[in-house]
């Protein structure tokens, strides 16, 4: 703490002594902090410009400008700014699923489209060229497919685009835990007439970890995009995207032994008998190497004042390759009485996965008679090609304390596997495959009626077709099949009070194909019919004082039917699955962007999530899904900046995040284990000028100990400190 205030006080020596140099007017900084904090109208929810207050489907949107006065860096931590959402995992770096792992609803959900494309990333994503990032609330498939949507949402980022001035920005940053970035923003037009535009966003990030300060984990961001306007109907976009880290993935320890044997049913108990929150227990070397290469290219053609088309082409690539060391809670194998560690490894080995998508839109908006009618009609293809291969084992067993646990490292821990290579039944017993090829057909119809002033209404209808090549899960050859479902979708809005109050109600439906899960002991595997989920929703939303206030509060229900349901685990540590029957999902959400008075702004949300089995297995009919996350969520965050004066351009910020009780363990075999509640609260000053910006963040400043997991407990970042400096051109 010492070291804070030391350096909030230097911070504020530079400040008095930057204020003369600001060039600022009060109306340019006071236009850039309503568009940062109120909420932006989408043109991505419905794949058609609506206003939010008209807009049936609920949404969160965080603006480019927050993550700047909060100082996040990446669109992982952004997510703390988003009303219902809480991180479950970390990004592993594996290929194909190893990104962040969300919570919606109750829903697993990921992060996984960029500009209404499919583009996941798989290792910590960098924001650096994020405009914007738009969480779309409920099941989504009928305008965005089954593939990587979420029943409880879907998470798209809105890239930054090339624009017809010269500019840029320069930032340095550095802060705990060996933490050190520098980033650059560089944009210009290429041709005299301003019509090739081009714009690079790059950052390079090498940081410790509160267990390991000394990880030197690295991540690279490299985004060039292009825009080039040959007239003033025609637009082409190209970006690129190109992420690379080297890192130790997140500590997670999992449950496979019931409560009642391990003493404790939570992770503060666990720590009473030993466990120590700061102890990576591992040595050196244990590190993955993830890529991500992606790239999208769209064409934007006007073809009269009714009637505009979009052409879309999108390609993205995940690598992995590397160890993944993972832990779980046992008795000691020769005194049961004493608990301890036990730790075992997953590595990946040049895995791949690689997605081709085509989509073509065309959005007309015309009248017949009185009547308004804004209208998307597209088709979309898509190519999944998975590549990946898995290697395990278990390690040792080794007690909470008083034990050196460096023998687990990457030297030792290959020598292990090159002894398994040797072995006969190595491919059998120590290694996990999954291949196959996979594509999707998807032809989707939306209309926007308004019959009368302030009543819109939304009918969307959505065919898709999955033609599964066939490839190998596992051990096991998987035959090919084919597979598909209707996806529809209704929205109903009455602006009770014109663009200020509204009334909505949305009927939203999506399916997912899962394909073959392992159904017993033996790894055979059986071909599961389709998930199919459908929310009602209903509320209310404001846009008032001139669209300085935004809120939308709502009630959803969720119904879906043919879960699979993990049951047991075979001998070599994967999932046994049966389709369990249905679950239902209920909650409300509200949430707040506000500018009420000159320079203040709030951003908060408050989420109640009310989740069980209604048809299952005995063991958890009636009880909360181990996946479901915490029950009560709420997130806020305030902040002031002065907008005239001598300290124009400084400004503050206080946030936080309160979660309740997470029940990672939830059945009558195994008990329950709960991740405790807990409030975590960050704060941030800035000091901005027309050309530079000191900014400063102490994170988690009350040092609290809490946990995220995805049915698994990951301890979470103590107190850290961060600053940063940019000039801009």
């Amino acid at each position: 703490m010492k070291n804070v205030l030391i350096f909030a006080s230097a911070l504020g020596t530079m400040l008095v002594s930057a204020q003369k140099k600001d060039s600022l007017t009060t109306k340019n900084i006071d236009e850039v902090v309503i568009n940062t904090y109120v909420k932006k109208d989408s043109d991505y929810s419905n794949k058609m410009p609506l206003k939010a207050i008209e807009d049936p489907q609920v949404y969160s949107s965080i603006d480019k400008g927050v993550l700047e006065n909060q100082l996040l860096f990446t669109v992982d931590d952004a997510f703390r700014n988003v009303a219902g959402a809480q991180k479950m995992w970390s990004a592993t770096n594996r290929s194909g699923d190893g990104g962040i792992y969300l919570n919606l609803r109750g829903f697993v959900a990921g992060n996984s489209i960029r500009n209404g494309m499919v583009a996941p990333i798989t290792t910590s994503m960098d924001a650096i060229n994020v405009e914007r990032i738009e969480v779309l609330k409920g099941p989504s498939a009928t305008l965005f497919g089954s593939n990587v949507t979420s029943y409880g949402g879907v998470v798209n980022r809105i890239t930054k685009k090339p624009f017809e001035t010269f500019a840029g920005a320069v930032s340095l940053a550095g802060g705990s835990y060996n933490y050190y970035r520098v980033q650059a923003d560089v944009n210009t037009p290429l041709t005299n007439d301003k019509k090739l535009l081009f714009r690079l966003n790059t950052a390079y990030t090498n940081q410790g970890t509160f267990q390991r300060t000394n990880a030197k984990n690295s991540f690279y961001a490299f985004t060039p995009s292009i825009t080039y306007r040959p007239t003033d109907n025609l637009e082409i976009n190209a970006e690129l995207e190109m992420f690379e880290t080297n890192s130790y993935p997140e500590t997670a320890f999992f449950f496979y032994f019931p409560s009642s044997q391990l003493g404790a049913d939570n992770m503060d108990k666990m720590e009473n008998l030993g466990y120590n929150y700061k102890q990576s227990y591992t040595g050196e070397g244990l590190k993955t190497v993830g890529k991500a290469r992606n790239f999208f290219g769209q064409v934007n053609y006007k073809i009269n004042e009714h009637i505009k088309s979009s052409t879309n082409v999108s390609t993205a690539y995940s690598y992995s390759d590397g160890f993944s060391p993972y832990f779980y809670f046992a008795p000691n194998p020769t005194n049961s009485s004493e608990v301890g560690i036990a730790r075992a490894d997953q590595s990946t080995k040049d895995s791949k996965r690689t997605y081709f998508q085509v989509q073509q839109n065309f959005n007309f908006d015309f009248n017949i008679g009185s009547v308004r009618n804004r209208t998307v009609a597209g088709f979309d293809y898509m190519r999944l090609n998975d590549n990946q291969y898995f290697m395990f084992t278990n390690f040792d067993w080794v007690p909470f304390t008083g034990t050196d646990y460096s023998n687990m490292n990457g030297q030792t821990l290959g020598a292990m596997y090159d002894n398994l290579k040797s072995q006969p039944d190595f491919d059998k017993n120590y290694t996990y495959i999954s291949t196959g090829k996979k594509d999707t057909y998807s032809g989707y119809i939306s209309n926007v009626i308004t019959p009368i002033s302030g009543l819109n209404i939304l009918t969307s209808l959505r065919y898709e077709s999955i033609d599964f090549k066939g490839g190998q899960t596992g051990q096991n050859i998987t035959a090919a099949y084919t597979q598909g479902a209707w996806s529809p979708k209704l929205g109903v809005v009455y602006q009770i009070i014109q663009d200020k109050v509204s009334v909505f109600g949305n009927y939203q439906n999506s399916f997912t194909s899962n394909g073959y899960y392992i159904s017993d002991a033996n790894s055979n595997l059986t071909l599961s019919d389709p998930e199919r989920a459908n929310q009602f929703e209903g509320g209310f939303k404001t846009n008032l004082i001139k669209g300085r206030i935004s809120t939308t509060l709502s009630y959803y229900n969720i119904k879906v039917k043919n879960t699979l349901l993990n049951v047991g685990y075979t001998d070599q540590g994967r999932a046994i699955q049966r389709q369990a029957g249905s679950l239902t999902s209920q909650g409300v959400e509200l949430e707040a962007n506000a500018y009420l008075i000159k320079g203040f702004s709030v951003i908060a949300g408050v989420s109640y999530n009310d989740m069980k089995y209604t048809e299952a297995d005995e063991t958890v009919i009636g009880r909360r899904p181990a996946t479901a996350s915490s029950p009560w969520l709420v997130n806020f965050n305030a902040s002031y900046q002065f907008l005239d004066g001598k300290l124009k351009g400084l400004g503050f910020g206080v946030g936080g995040n309160y979660a309740s009780d997470n029940k990672i363990v939830n059945s009558t075999t195994m008990g329950t284990f709960i991740l405790p509640k807990y409030l975590v609260l960050n704060a941030n000053a800035f000091y901005d000028t027309k050309k530079f910006r000191i900014g400063v963040k102490v994170d988690n400043f009350t040092n609290e100990h809490y946990w995220s997991g995805y049915t698994t407990a990951n301890a979470q970042a103590l107190a850290n400190v961060l600053g940063s400096f940019t000039y801009k051109f």
